[in-house]
């Protein structure tokens, strides 16, 4: 079990995962801390996982799963990419497949095929 980082910003970054711009430093702001105290939280929290980390892997988690959701099937994995605040193509499939051992397109496609359980 992954142990969470402080509930309050926490929920604000996964409120606001689609949005591109949400950084270290909009969530101190949102939440009127500095962002180093904002970076000492998570660390403490969530055994040294940056901010960044963090929210990388709640948007490759939420994108993974709509990749892998028969009712999305026709969206393009560009466009789920963007809907979680990865607009640039490259940088998602990247980050997918160090993550997860595939490509995006793979794992839709073993996913919706039933060779992978969720």
């Amino acid at each position: 079990m992954t142990v969470q980082p402080d509930p309050r910003p926490a929920a604000f970054i996964q409120r606001n995962l689609h949005d591109p711009e949400l950084s270290p430093s909009a969530i101190a702001g949102a939440h009127h801390i500095s962002v180093s105290y904002l970076h000492r939280l998570f660390t403490q929290e969530s055994q040294g996982e940056t901010v960044a980390a963090w929210i990388r892997r709640q948007r490759l988690e939420k994108a993974r799963r709509d990749l892998a959701d028969p009712a999305l099937c026709t969206l393009p994995v560009h466009a789920v990419a963007a809907r979680w605040g990865i607009p640039r193509a490259a940088d998602f499939s990247r980050g997918f497949r160090a993550a997860y051992g595939l490509s995006p397109t793979e794992h839709r496609q073993r996913a919706l095929s039933g060779g992978e359980s969720e």
